[in-house]
């Protein structure tokens, strides 16, 4: 079975030259320079008339950690009704402690809101101070993939982590390796992880901003400069990853 490729956009018009170039999948943000934020009701209904493909949204209602005030957990359940009600196929987010471990308790809320969708725990994963109670806390909790470096800035870095995390998950939840990944690296990463599901938004480098657990400050809103995915790059990745023996 091919590698899954997800793709990160920000556009209508990165998310059609995904499925152009072979994309299975596309995690639909906004304001990427921050790492991303929850996209807007009317960016996901556009998108969603615009591809066939799965399309995943983001559930992070600010920049900064992950801790999340009682207030901001309702504004992410209304969220991912909107997701849910403009035709997303599944949802991405994570909630952590002060502490980085997992909240657990919140996690299974919102995971409960999110069905019958599919649910992504994103890269706070990698903030987590032990990878592997983490993994058992967001499987008890109900989600279907994790998006992780490994606990490194870039997935090739942490693919002893990755390839750690496949073993430790023995299917019961798919590990999805994101941070950093190109054409250039994705065959030594997927050789040496051992991953089935590969995340790249394809952004130059100093436009890719690992997770932080630093508090909010008061901007937040993401106004860096704009990037189109080319189809050519996401073809060309695509390729790749159908080459990689099994």
């Amino acid at each position: 079975m091919p590698i899954a490729l997800e793709i990160c956009v920000d556009s209508v018009e990165s998310a059609i030259a995904a499925e152009q170039g072979g994309a299975d999948r596309i995690e639909l943000c906004s304001a990427l320079d921050v790492g991303g934020l929850s996209p807007g009701k009317e960016l996901i209904e556009a998108v969603r008339s615009s591809v066939l493909l799965d399309v995943s949204v983001m559930i992070r209602p600010r920049g900064g950690d992950f801790v999340y005030r009682p207030d901001e957990i309702e504004a992410m359940r209304r969220e991912i009704d909107s997701a849910r009600a403009s035709g997303a196929d599944g949802v991405v987010l994570g909630t952590l402690r002060e502490d980085g471990e997992i909240n657990i308790e919140v996690l299974r809320r919102l995971i409960d809101q999110a069905w019958p969708m599919q649910v992504t725990f994103h890269r706070a994963f990698d903030i987590s101070p032990s990878p592997c109670h983490s993994l058992e806390r967001v499987i008890e909790a109900g989600a279907n993939r994790i998006l992780t470096s490994g606990g490194a800035a870039e997935a090739l870095k942490g693919a002893s982590g990755l390839s750690h995390l496949v073993h430790t998950a023995q299917r019961r939840i798919a590990i999805m390796a994101g941070g950093g990944v190109r054409a250039e690296n994705v065959r030594q990463l997927v050789r040496a992880s051992n991953v089935k599901e590969i995340h790249s938004s394809l952004r130059p480098a100093s436009q890719v901003h690992p997770p932080s657990q630093k508090k909010a400050g008061n901007d937040t809103s993401g106004s860096g400069p704009g990037f189109t995915v080319s189809r050519d790059d996401v073809r060309t990745l695509r390729e790749i990853l159908n080459s990689i023996e099994p």
